[in-house]
């Protein structure tokens, strides 16, 4: 494959105090909800996909702020009313190989609390399956495959997804069709052996 890996404009984090400050199912939600979208959100808009008081959702985007990932976004025209934006339309997380014990365990509490949250949401959608439309059913998948690959297959592998997804993001679609839904797509791409 010789197409050229699909732009992204995220934020990488390697700061173990960045990592803990994420390590919060509260601040993943918000970071996922902002990340999607481009003008930002109030703390009592993030309130209402969190599930939290808008009090203490403004508390988690002021830590967001510390850490480097959220920022204050342009007015709306309401003065009184403040506008949250993340810094990069997406982030990943990496220590490095040689990093100290002290980041790969930051590392490790902000993947696992990530993993934990998709689990939810891979248990949510199997308790509400049966009462979903036949389309979306039909559609949904839980599927694991085991591949034979070398490090630069992977790599290719991986670039040809992120550019399958890229027309789909959320952050970026503009017109989307009627009846289009929010759909987690959960990959990770990790040798077994």
């Amino acid at each position: 494959m010789t197409e050229p890996r699909a732009e992204r404009r995220g934020v990488r984090i390697s700061d173990p105090q960045v990592m803990r400050a994420l390590a919060h199912p509260a601040r993943l939600t918000i970071m996922e909800h902002l990340s999607s979208l481009p003008a930002g959100a109030t703390a009592t808009e993030c309130a209402e996909i969190v599930g939290q008081s808008p009090s203490a959702t403004s508390y988690h985007l002021r830590e967001l702020a510390k850490a480097g990932l959220v920022e204050p976004a342009p007015s709306r025209g309401d003065a009184r009313e403040r506008v949250w934006r993340t810094v990069g339309s997406s982030w990943e997380v990496d220590a490095g190989r040689d990093a100290e014990p002290d980041a790969v365990a930051a590392q490790t509490a902000l993947i696992e609390a990530w993993l934990g949250r998709e689990l939810d949401r891979s248990r949510g959608w199997l308790r509400r399956a049966s009462t979903e439309p036949p389309e979306w059913y039909a559609a949904a998948r839980l599927s694991d495959s085991q591949l034979l690959l070398t490090a630069e297959e992977l790599t290719e592998l991986n670039d040809a997804i992120d550019r399958l997804l890229e027309p789909y993001r959320k952050r970026t679609r503009t017109d989307p069709p009627a009846g289009a839904r929010t759909v987690s797509i959960h990959y990770k791409a990790l040798p077994v052996e």
